[in-house]
């Protein structure tokens, strides 16, 4: 019988029916129990899984849920097939990211913190992007999405998502992916790419070719009061060049994901203008577990029928 171990608890409305012949064993995250388990269905958050995987004995397939797994590498040893959640975080991340770009251009957190203050300031309000020639008598806090150049980089399933949501807004798409293909450029056009684009959606996996990618020459690039978008992994940006470029009100930046992680009460991105942050939230929905775990499940089927696995992941995190 093939021995499945699960994280702990789990909501019975998010269980998929597994195939027979399975026995299911929920790994608590305090437990200092030591399991034997064939197939490994790990828990989303890297505290919780390292422990948990230093405690199990035996593994022969891991599976994620997550779409990077970069830091799972290094237990992809021999004998140990590690598989992704490519694609399961394609519609809760292809959300936030179009909501998080219409959150900026709409000026909502201006908005809610005047909210707080019970202030109503209407189309008033001082500053300006470095883009601006002349400081106008006053700001139209709001822009449009509506013909603007929006660049993703990283176009696979995610990103394919992001811009099926983006078309009805009216916009341009520019893409990039490792490799260049029909209608995507390669990831060395990127410097020429970036001048293009008021919008730079980030959504590739961490490699080594992609840590440290878009560092203060490639920000740089950017036009001035562009938009960057990370939801791809935070080491996938220089922290200190964007906050360089933060401060100089160079550009803007929607952030789900940061370097350093969690992000450290004091540090300075917090405070950093013209930035939004939330806590990497972006993938996480009730729904994105119902399909997380269904997807398992079916894994666990395939396994058992002999069938090859999909997601697997080499060396290099693809």
């Amino acid at each position: 019988m093939l021995r499945v171990g699960l994280p702990e608890p789990i909501p019975a409305a998010w269980m998929p029916e597994f195939p027979k012949n399975v026995e299911l064993i929920p790994l608590g995250y305090t437990s200092s129990d030591i399991h034997a388990i064939d197939f490994w269905i790990a828990p989303i958050y890297k505290k919780y899984a390292e422990p948990q995987f230093a405690r199990l004995r035996g593994v022969r397939v891991i599976q994620s849920l997550l779409a990077g797994v970069d830091w799972m590498l290094p237990w992809a040893t021999e004998g140990v097939t590690l598989c992704d959640g490519q694609g399961l975080h394609a519609i809760s991340t292809a959300e936030w990211a179009v909501a998080s770009i219409l959150t900026i251009l709409k000026q909502f957190p201006h908005y809610r913190d005047r909210q707080r203050e019970q202030f109503w300031d209407g189309q008033l309000v001082g500053g300006k992007f470095s883009s601006d020639t002349e400081p106008p008598p006053y700001r139209i806090l709001g822009e449009e999405l509506a013909g603007k150049s929006v660049l993703i980089v990283g176009y696979g399933n995610i990103g394919a998502a992001i811009e099926a949501r983006l078309q009805p807004f009216g916009v341009e798409m520019l893409r990039v992916a490792r490799t260049a293909r029909a209608g995507v450029a390669s990831i060395a056009d990127l410097p020429q790419l970036l001048p293009q684009a008021d919008i730079v959606v980030l959504i590739v996996p961490l490699t080594q070719e992609t840590r440290g990618m878009m560092n203060a020459s490639m920000l740089a690039k950017m036009r001035p009061g562009a938009l960057l978008v990370n939801a791809a992994r935070g080491p996938v940006v220089d922290t200190d060049a964007l906050l360089a470029a933060l401060q100089q009100n160079r550009i803007r930046a929607a952030l789900d994901v940061t370097d350093p992680e969690p992000l450290p009460k004091g540090h300075p991105l917090w405070s950093a203008p013209n930035c939004f942050l939330t806590p990497h939230v972006a993938g996480s929905t009730p729904q994105f577990f119902i399909r997380g775990y269904r997807f398992a499940a079916e894994q666990i089927a395939r396994y058992l029928d002999g069938e090859p696995l999909q997601n697997i992941v080499n060396a290099q995190g693809y």
